[in-house]
């Protein structure tokens, strides 16, 4: 089969009603989609909150009798990794491969052929998904962890109106980064490589298995100007424990709003180009 292009109708002033209803109603979708399991949430639960006692107590050790390490204190250092653990699955690092599959397939067929672009209708329901993983993945451990440590509570109240931007730009981030990873499919024939990775990679520069401040400041502060990574897990949960002055953590937020353009752009344009080249196997 020659190339297919998606149909899909200009973004115009009379159509941005119609168009927020159709994002609704994905996102809606998602949430539903993944409220069903209920096994799977909570075996998520149990075992994030079991590495959150882990995560909690290497840190804590790392910080020792000077009760600090990386600038932060024991409380900032506890909520950094229960909440964390929390975002980790409203993010969504790792696991996600529909789009791959579906390009492996041929089934990525009819998304083209329907008129909501591509990256629309899979962001909308990956944020109906995070708006789910917000209630059954973010709350519990962050309600565990008050019964056996002593967490940091922001003492700003712009923080909390930051940190729920700065949470919802991640999530936007971490989206763009794994259509890129799984829109590799269109030119590879196998994409565990590429996820491999990012696997790999994201981990360890996100912020998930130490806070990336432990690093030498030249070189954290390159990732986070360099690179989305950071953008993350490491940017909402600095916010969210007040580690810089007010004016330092609109900068980081807007450092993430910044990614969230160019992202969803490169994803847009890496679309286009797929559509001009792909050829459906067995067609």
């Amino acid at each position: 089969m020659g190339s297919l292009n998606a149909t899909v109708a200009p973004f115009t002033t009379s159509n941005v009603i119609p168009w927020f209803r159709t994002f609704w109603a994905l996102a809606a979708s998602g949430f539903r989609r993944y409220s069903t399991y209920r096994q799977a949430t909570v075996a998520g639960i149990v075992t994030n909150t079991v590495f959150g006692f882990l995560r909690c107590y290497v840190l804590l050790a790392v910080a020792g009798a000077a009760g600090t390490a990386g600038g932060y204190d024991r409380p900032q250092l506890a909520t950094f990794v229960w909440v964390g653990q929390g975002l980790l699955t409203v993010v969504l690092l790792w696991g996600w491969t529909e789009l791959a599959d579906r390009i492996r397939t041929g089934d990525v067929t009819a998304d083209l052929l329907r008129p909501v672009h591509p990256v629309t209708a899979y962001l909308a329901t990956d944020l109906g998904r995070a708006g789910h993983a917000a209630l059954a993945r973010l709350l519990p451990p962050v309600v565990v962890a008050p019964f056996f440590f002593e967490l940091y509570l922001p003492t700003r109240w712009p923080t909390v109106l930051l940190f729920a931007g700065s949470a919802t730009a991640a999530v936007v981030i971490c989206f763009a980064c794994r259509y890129l990873v799984n829109a590799t499919a269109y030119w590879l024939a196998d994409v565990r490589g590429p996820l491999v990775l990012w696997t790999l990679g994201s981990g360890v520069l996100c912020g998930l298995y130490f806070p990336l401040r432990f690093l030498p400041e030249w070189l954290y502060q390159a990732l986070w100007i360099a690179t989305p990574f950071p953008s993350l897990l490491q940017t909402p949960l600095d916010v969210l424990v007040e580690r810089d002055p007010a004016p330092v953590q609109v900068a980081l937020v807007a450092v993430q709003a910044g990614w969230v353009v160019v992202l969803l752009a490169a994803c847009r344009w890496v679309q286009r180009r797929a559509e001009r080249r792909l050829a459906v196997q067995g067609g």
